[in-house]
């Protein structure tokens, strides 16, 4: 397979860090144009701009690529960059947020999306789901061979939020005898960073276009609890608490100060993370076991050195603990 030049728009943090690893790994020549939040991977080159700057692609402008790549959540963004950047083959990672209901699994890419949003930027993040529709319409709309990939719950080795890394982290560094977490019939699924990443580069390679979801296999919040009990050995006890006990303690869902990650009370949501990725599978889509998801998420919690954003600190799990009795 001959080397390819590829243009990561993004490509230094989680998901883009990993695509361009493997990329950088497999001989292709890489370019990451990011803003600089994070060190550029190693092999790639960095051309550092802002691309809420309307001259933002300019460096980058003036080739015409094998490949672009493109993670951005604003629709200005992707509209720029597919009328200014050349490519013979575009590839947007979207998010399965785009779909309308989740009030059952397995949606499909045929499911009905919500509507686009009708500005250049997001005002606030419950407009992020109309955000990437619109994202996906500027790149549907070239015409070209494009691969809108939309992904359910990643985590994994470098996963910053902390929804993937929390439990296996706590059940390591228990607050007492038992460790608190949320329903444990609740619907999951977890998508290895890298898995994701290696079927990106895969279509890359393989050419291969469409519309697609990538997820985990499907689970349960139980099953999760039980494989990082096993993982790090702990001797804490599994205690469920009920949704109205977490929710009247101010303890909120998904992430944020005082969370539980991957926990959903909301109907609608149940399923949220349940995609179906048949069609994804068919063209090489593949994931390893999550109890090594698990583990690799927990290295990263033990090396990290700032905040996690989802999860219950031990103060707070202390204190809740205490209010439940």
């Amino acid at each position: 397979m001959d080397a390819m030049d590829i243009l990561l728009l993004g490509g230094t943090a989680f998901l883009g860090r990993e695509i361009a690893r493997q990329l950088v790994a497999q001989g292709d020549a890489v370019t990451c144009l990011a803003r600089g939040s994070h060190p550029a991977p190693g092999g790639t080159t960095w051309v550092q701009a802002d691309r809420d700057d309307p001259d933002a692609l300019a460096g980058v402008s003036q080739q015409a690529w094998d490949a672009i790549v493109d993670l951005t959540s604003e629709p200005v963004h992707a509209i720029r960059a597919a009328g200014q950047l050349t490519a013979r083959h575009w590839v947007y990672i979207s998010s399965g947020s785009v779909y309308a209901d989740f009030s059952t699994p397995e949606q499909q890419v045929t499911a009905q999306t919500v509507p686009p949003l009708n500005q250049e930027r997001m005002q606030d993040p419950s407009q992020y789901g109309p955000a990437k529709v619109a994202c996906e319409n500027a790149y549907l709309a070239l015409n070209q061979p494009v691969t809108i990939i939309r992904p359910g719950l990643i985590g994994g080795d470098g996963d910053w939020t902390g929804r993937s890394g929390y439990y296996p982290w706590r059940f390591a560094h228990p607050t007492g005898p038992d460790v608190l977490v949320p329903d444990p019939t609740q619907p999951t699924a977890i998508l290895d960073v890298q898995d994701l990443a290696a079927w990106i580069t895969h279509c890359i390679h393989e050419r291969v276009s469409g519309i697609f979801n990538a997820a985990g296999s499907s689970t349960t919040l139980e099953d999760v609890y039980q494989q990082c009990k096993d993982l790090t050995g702990s001797q804490a006890i599994i205690r469920a608490v009920e949704d109205q006990q977490l929710l009247a303690e101010g303890i909120q869902p998904w992430m944020g100060p005082r969370s539980l990650p991957l926990w959903i009370p909301e109907p609608s949501l149940r399923f949220v993370a349940i995609l179906d990725c048949g069609p994804a599978r068919a063209k090489g889509f593949q994931t390893r076991p999550l109890t090594q998801t698990l583990a690799a998420a927990l290295q990263y919690e033990e090396r990290r050195d700032d905040p996690r954003q989802a999860g219950l600190t031990d103060d707070d799990e202390e204190a809740l603990r205490r209010a439940l009795g």
